[in-house]
């Protein structure tokens, strides 16, 4: 199945053939892969991207009609294409202020070929990242760690929104999968496997009271394996890292800044984990605040990052793309640690007047505006 649909409307008033030929020779200029539905809206909705291409003028009645249909099977916006021939792009804005005025997201898609190519692989990634998380299971082993009084999540809106179930887990059934050799690599593997999990978050400084080790290296190594990982419970953090393993089938850096030069807008990041793929080479010490297990100190090419964080009810976010500019190892911080430069350092100020908790993703490359897509898709 192409992971584009395309539908038409077209207004009884113009010859069928004529209008065909002119959608057809459109579409053509796309270069884009897509199966064109026509006026047949019986899969509506199951695709990474659906759109409705208005072709001509006249179509604001037959789409009003189609409108409580496409709603029940669909709650994306809709998306508009709009040639700008036989008055397409005069009804396409009609159609989409109808459209907000009754609080339903929407937008046209309208301008040269390459705009228009553009707009449509950013909304089928984003779309093509939603049917990912769908169905999606991320355990919350343990609980927050009792210092993160802001990192909690609605599991109703989570579900709504993403489409993921929160699985909570008692720290106890993480100890009663640990084998004779105390592996805590081996328990979160059985946990995963027993609760059919994609991901999860650890409250992983029991482990430092209970067994005197760290989930530091098994976390990495997770990671580096396909799973979302996460640190003390923070489960606005492991919903970022998922969603950033939907879109870009990449880890994330979960981690604090430790220091901030809101004038400059460069931060100083640290944390005792990293994943393992996402790093080119690391060394391994001991977990910095208990002195105990295993600390992992990532060193991660220098170049473009981009730093992201959802809140718990999924209504705030934070994007910026930065600069990793040089990997520290410093000996008083969490072994791995990241200066990086934000691109607009007027950003900085966010984290001393406005921040979402205090643990933010870190990713390689910059990706602001897919993020952003998919955000304003699920909002």
């Amino acid at each position: 199945m192409n992971k584009i649909a395309i539908y038409t409307l077209a207004s009884s008033l113009h010859d069928p053939e004529r209008v065909s030929a002119i959608t057809q020779d459109f579409l053509n200029t796309l270069h884009v892969e897509y199966e064109l539905k026509g006026n047949d809206y019986t899969d509506y909705g199951s695709h990474a991207l659906d759109v409705i291409f208005i072709c001509t003028g006249g179509t604001e009645d037959a789409f009003m009609s189609l409108l409580p249909d496409l709603r029940q099977k669909s709650s994306r916006p809709i998306y508009l294409l709009a040639s700008g021939k036989g008055n397409s792009l005069a009804a396409s804005m009609e159609i989409l202020s109808y459209l907000r005025q009754h609080a339903i997201l929407g937008e046209i898609i309208h301008g040269d070929e390459e705009y228009v190519r553009y707009r449509l692989k950013l909304l089928e990634q984003a779309g093509e990242a939603h049917q990912k998380l769908k169905g999606c299971r991320l355990g919350i082993i343990g609980r927050p760690s009792d210092w993160l009084i802001s990192s909690h999540a609605d599991p109703v809106v989570v579900k709504e929104r993403l489409g993921i179930d929160l699985v909570d887990i008692p720290m106890e059934e993480l100890f009663s999968h640990l084998p004779s050799n105390n592996s805590i690599y081996a328990a979160l593997e059985g946990i995963i496997n027993d609760y059919h999990l994609q991901g999860f978050t650890l409250r992983c400084f029991d482990l430092i009271d209970r067994l005197h080790d760290t989930g530091c290296l098994p976390l990495a190594r997770l990671n580096a394996n396909g799973y979302v990982a996460g640190c003390e419970g923070d489960v606005p953090a492991m919903l970022s890292m998922a969603i950033v393993r939907s879109l870009f089938g990449l880890s994330g850096f979960l981690a604090n800044p430790a220091t901030i030069n809101p004038e400059t807008g460069e931060l100083l990041f640290a944390h005792c984990t990293i994943p393992l793929d996402m790093v080119e080479r690391y060394e391994l010490d001991t977990h910095f605040e208990s002195g105990m297990g295993t600390g992992v100190r990532g060193f991660m090419r220098e170049g473009p990052v981009t730093v992201f964080k959802v809140s718990g009810d999924l209504k705030r976010h934070f994007i910026a793309e930065g600069r990793l500019v040089m990997n520290l190892a410093l000996p008083n911080l969490c072994r791995t640690q990241q200066v990086i430069q934000l691109v607009d350092r007027m950003q900085a100020h966010y984290f001393l007047s406005d921040p979402i908790g205090n643990h933010h993703i870190i990713f390689p490359g910059h990706h602001a505006d897919i993020l952003e897509e998919f955000l304003k898709s699920n909002s």
